[in-house]
């Protein structure tokens, strides 16, 4: 009898570890996420399901998630970084004066018949409205850049709505993959 005691309190304590640690992964460590909307076409396509990782700072160019509204979270790449002077011109991104390709960006510009993927600003004429990216923001663009409500609409974004980063797409089964640059 004792010995059954013993077995049944091992399980549990068993259940509840394996409780704790799903809860711990799932609020600090990471998240699945689903992406909602053609924003980061051809990149990541709506319902595809993701991984967001919650350690560490982004970085220029990651695939961040972050809060957009109380009940709406947002999926974007990471253009500018706090201090950064971002600025596009023919469709050329340029960072603190220096340009920057963007390869994730070629199949869409091969899929335009006509214009510019990405039209030219400079962030002051954005709702950041400075010529540099504030302290504690960064600047966000969806890779769909004709289709994107992104940093040109709504301005920088606080580090601390930031979720964090993406890079893994583990649904559906068939478009598994790592996300890259």
């Amino acid at each position: 009898m004792v010995k059954e005691r013993n077995e049944i309190w091992d399980w549990v304590k068993a259940f509840l570890i394996a409780i704790v640690l799903a809860f711990v992964v799932r609020v600090f460590l990471m998240t699945p996420i689903e992406v909602k909307g053609a924003s980061m076409e051809p990149t990541l396509h709506s319902q595809e399901r993701m991984f967001v990782t919650k350690i560490g700072e982004p970085k220029r160019f990651d695939i961040v998630v972050f809060h957009g509204t109380e009940d709406k979270d947002y999926i974007k790449r990471v253009i500018g970084l706090p201090g950064d002077r971002v600025e596009y011109k023919d469709d050329v991104l340029y960072i603190n004066g220096k340009p920057y390709e963007e390869p994730y960006l070629d199949e869409s510009k091969k899929l335009i018949s006509s214009g510019q993927l990405t039209g030219s600003f400079t962030l002051s004429e954005t709702p950041v409205g400075s010529d540099a990216v504030p302290e504690g923001h960064i600047f966000v663009l969806g890779d769909n850049r004709r289709w994107s409500r992104d940093s040109r609409h709504f301005g920088a974004v606080p580090i601390e709505s930031i979720v964090g980063t993406t890079k893994f797409v583990f649904y559906p089964l068939k478009e598994m993959k790592i996300i890259g640059e």
